[in-house]
């Protein structure tokens, strides 16, 4: 689960390839699945999401991309690959992955597949974790064509599964006594068509995606959940002397699916919507630069009832940056977002059946607002920033509540000839009705997450192609509210050493240790450290890891 401005991804616009993610099947998996590996670049827009990003962006937008055989090969190459090898201590998982890719004048295509296996890893006080062996296969495939004019077409598909024996809620800690086979799957397709020549105000572009969450649990209760998101947008990009404007259309529809045959239950939810949108991203001067848009949304929810409801809003927002010298420039920005009513985990269906009224819900809203600031000068980077994001009726099974995070973020940075040095801090606290809450009615929304804190460091050693480096990740104490647990802080410290030899410089060998000093600590996401007694999900204890990659 991924969590910006303290708000959990499921409250954000999310995309693999401009697709549309599938929510959540059941609060106790992750509504975040990928493999970083094929990863090439992740954006964020926290707090005011752009008209363009997409339906119900209540607290922003994330939007991951794929390699593509262009990123993997080299100036000149048309054909080459990447494989690697891993092994950590901890656990004795062992990963292998390969990547190939080819390209023929405007046809590239890039294949992946990765397999990871291992047993439970041990604590920090050497405790076995039950039920967190890895048994992963990832796959990536992507063909593209671009014709001379520019004229682009890409089709990428992507599929995770994890099929093994989980504790019997995956997101609680425990031992082996109390396990049962998960058998998850994650896949995301997209097709998509741009122009990338078009420099005018006639520059078209389609795309259409499908993502799926598929959650099987044979015992005890033969219970299937399926989850699903479809998608189009037809949109047109205005290239202005100032910036471009981007209107357009997409659509969306969202399924969940709870089966269980052996016990003759099924129920569905199903919501449709449409929307119009346009966004303009200008800059009418060198000091100030502009972001605003709208949207306009339909939907249409089926709920398990098979009682139908319809909603409609209108969706704005405005940000804005500002040099005042060379060195500080100040930014700020502000959003109002209709949510419709939202798909629920699919594994809890069977609360909603009939005497249930869906009329008695209403869509959400979304406000959010931050007010920040960056300084720079030479080497040194400076910025943080305020920001609050309140939603009015967030949907909670058959209830309504109003749920708001609030806080502020901070970073550094400095860079010198041969390294570098970052460090992050955000705080973020959290509500609902007014109220600090426990983490169980924080689900799907927020988490009592507080202030963490991240350090990064990297140097060059002088020994030609050896890099070494580390980290610190760190949670302050946080007090809770009366008759539950306060939060324990943690220091968790990380380095590494990486080689390429200046003989074989398609070579990357590093060897890494994390959790340095065997802290035993939950990562503070992790759900349930606020109650008396409860056993949390621990992190791996030290972990030595070594990783060869070869690039041919």
């Amino acid at each position: 689960r991924i969590y910006v401005f303290g708000m959990e991804q499921s409250n954000l616009a999310v995309t693999i390839d401009g697709a549309p993610q599938a929510g959540t099947s059941w609060h106790h998996t992750g509504s975040s699945v990928f493999d970083p590996a094929f990863l090439k670049s992740v954006e964020v827009e926290a707090g005011a999401a752009a008209a363009d990003s997409g339906f119900a962006a209540a607290a922003g937008a994330v939007s991951y991309e794929t390699v593509s055989a262009y990123d993997l090969l080299d100036e000149g190459d048309n054909i080459g690959g990447r494989a690697s090898l891993s092994y950590g201590d901890n656990g004795e998982t062992f990963q292998r992955a390969l990547t190939l890719a080819d390209r023929t004048g405007g046809l590239s295509v890039l294949g992946y597949a990765k397999r990871a296996t291992g047993e439970d890893y041990v604590t920090g006080d050497g405790d076995t974790m039950g039920g967190t062996a890895a048994d992963l296969d990832s796959l990536l495939g992507k063909i593209a064509y671009e014709s001379e004019s520019g004229h682009r077409i890409e089709f990428s598909g992507q599929q995770l599964r994890d099929d093994t024996l989980r504790q019997y809620r995956a997101n609680f800690g425990g031992d082996d006594s109390d396990l049962r086979t998960y058998d998850t799957t994650r896949t995301s397709y997209s097709l998509r068509y741009e122009n990338t020549a078009a420099t005018g105000l006639w520059d078209p572009s389609a795309h259409l995606g499908y993502s799926e969450s598929d959650i099987i649990i044979e015992e005890p209760y033969d219970s299937n959940g399926l989850s699903w998101t479809k998608s189009a947008t037809l949109m047109n990009t205005f290239n202005l002397a100032t910036g471009t404007v981007n209107a357009g259309y997409d659509w969306r529809e969202r399924f969940g699916e709870y089966d269980s045959p052996a016990f003759d239950e099924y129920q569905t939810e199903q919501s449709v919507t449409h929307g119009l949108f346009a966004q303009a991203r200008l800059q009418p001067t060198d000091a100030l630069g502009l972001s605003f848009g709208a949207r306009y949304d339909w939907q249409e929810f089926e709920g398990v009832t098979g009682e139908e409801v319809s909603h409609s809003g209108a969706s704005g927002n405005l940000s804005a940056t500002y040099a005042v010298t060379n060195e500080l420039t100040l930014r700020g920005g502000v959003a109002s977002v209709f949510g419709g009513i939202d798909i629920e985990d699919n594994y809890t269906y069977w609360e909603f059946l009939p005497p249930f009224d869906y009329g008695t819900l209403d869509p959400s809203r979304a406000r959010n607002a931050s007010l920040g600031l960056d300084w720079e000068r030479g080497r040194l980077k400076l910025g943080g920033e305020l920001f609050i994001t309140q939603i009015d009726n967030a949907r909670g099974g058959t209830d309504n509540f109003d749920f708001e995070s609030r806080g502020f973020n901070i970073g550094a940075s400095y860079g010198w000839d041969s390294g570098f040095a970052r460090f992050t801090l955000s705080k973020s606290d959290t509500r609902i009705d007014g109220d600090r809450s426990d983490s169980y009615d924080q689900l799907d929304f927020g988490a009592p997450l507080g202030t963490v804190m991240a350090f990064e460091i990297d140097q060059e050693t002088g020994v030609d192609g050896l890099n070494v480096g580390g980290g610190i990740d760190a949670a302050l104490d946080y007090e809770m509210p009366s008759g539950l647990e306060d939060l324990e802080g943690y220091t968790v410290v990380n380095a590494y050493a990486e080689y390429v030899p200046p003989q074989l410089d398609n070579i990357t060998v590093r060897a890494s240790v994390d959790n340095l000093f065997d802290t035993e600590y939950a990562d503070r996401a992790t759900y349930g450290s606020d109650y008396a007694g409860f056993t949390t999900l621990k992190e791996p204890g030290r972990t030595f890891s070594l990783t060869v990659v070869g690039r041919f």
